[in-house]
């Protein structure tokens, strides 16, 4: 089996029946011949580098019902904040005077001109602040192709625009028929995404109730045919007041979620192996060691969070979110100790750009 397992892992064009019978793998030893695979991989494409990205979690207002997410509109007990610009403009130095290279700005998914020029003005301001020496991904849900321009054209660099699930059937069962939540707008607008430039980001939930093998084999060939420049996704895990969390005797058990999000991200990096891959702080709910256990299976980004820590413990997705008390002066010293350990370089001041991206552009 070893001679066989071997033998599909060299084969970089994976089809939905090869992905998967690697994706049902339950035997311990070929689980870890599958993600030292992912590693092998990444240290042969794109090195045994990881790239920091500060994370700034922007405001927790939303436009959007998910039935998945903690911050969804509908959810009342959320306190909503969105951060003064001097509360991004510190987040921001702090990232530049210790050598992170890039910043990532979250938001709640928000629309409109008041919004646009928000997100426009900060962007300007970071820049100005860090003598245009960061790099910036903006994660802040669907907008216009016009809305994409001029944020390109104010500096924004990358852009994460997660599907969630790209099975339309499973797409729509974790989202409301209210008019807001529409699959193929999602798709056009990774579409538009690419047309302005970008560096193009999505990703999707794993463990999510009702979903197959078949489906997530379909996630990675869809990164494939999209073309995709950056992945984020992890476990799927639940949140109290949503209405998904209804579900969650429907679940797998949040170790076999763990297990399987290192697979696909094994996968994903043999299919793919000059994207840029983030191990998911979802990972390091479930297990304390999951990022680096996804570094270890072919991950290359991490994401240290920013946010200041008051604002922080309101910005929660799901339950039982880690590190909401620690500074971010603290968990960067460790982090960079504990990547240290296991073999990998921090890329300080390095834009870490998408080799993907890079070859297609030049």
């Amino acid at each position: 089996m070893k001679e066989a397992l071997s033998a599909l892992l060299n084969n970089k064009s994976l089809n939905k029946e090869q992905l998967v019978q690697l994706l049902a793998i339950n035997n311990p030893d070929e689980h870890e011949a599958l993600l030292q695979h992912g590693l092998n991989t990444k240290a042969a494409s794109v090195g045994r580098i990881v790239y920091l990205r500060g994370l700034i979690e922007l405001t927790n207002k939303c436009a959007k019902n998910c039935f998945y997410c903690g911050i969804r509109t509908g959810n009342n007990l959320v306190d909503r904040y969105f951060l003064s610009d001097e509360a991004v403009l510190q987040a921001a130095e702090f990232a530049h005077k210790n050598h992170f290279g890039s910043l990532v700005i979250q938001t709640g998914e928000l629309s409109g001109p008041i919004f646009a020029a928000q997100i426009e003005r900060l962007l300007k301001l970071i820049h100005r602040n860090t003598n245009n020496e960061l790099t910036i991904t903006l994660s802040c849900g669907e907008q216009s192709p016009e809305v994409y321009q001029q944020w390109k054209e104010a500096g924004a660099s990358r852009y994460l625009l997660r599907i969630e699930a790209s099975n339309r059937r499973l797409y729509e069962s974790i989202h409301p028929s209210d008019g807001k939540h529409d699959y193929d707008a999602r798709i056009k607008g990774l579409e538009d995404l690419k047309k302005c430039g970008y560096q193009v980001g999505t990703g999707v939930m794993i463990g999510l109730p009702g979903q197959t093998l078949d489906d997530l084999a379909d996630d990675l060939l869809f990164f494939t045919k999209m073309d995709i420049d950056m992945v984020g996704m992890g476990p799927y895990l639940e949140h109290a007041d949503t209405p998904m969390f209804d579900q969650r005797n429907l679940l797998l058990p949040a170790n076999e979620r763990f297990l399987l999000s290192l697979r696909m991200i094994a996968l994903l990096r043999i299919m793919m192996p000059y994207i840029n891959i983030a191990a998911s702080t979802a990972l390091e709910t479930i297990n304390p060691l999951g990022r680096q256990m996804g570094i270890l299976a072919g991950a290359n980004v991490v994401m240290p969070n920013l946010t200041p820590v008051t604002d922080r413990k309101k910005y929660l997705l799901y339950n039982n979110k880690p590190n909401l008390e620690k500074d971010a002066s603290v968990s960067t010293s460790s982090l960079n100790e504990v990547l240290s350990s296991i073999g990998e370089q921090i890329g300080y001041g390095l834009a870490g750009n998408s080799i993907h991206f890079t070859q297609k552009h030049g």
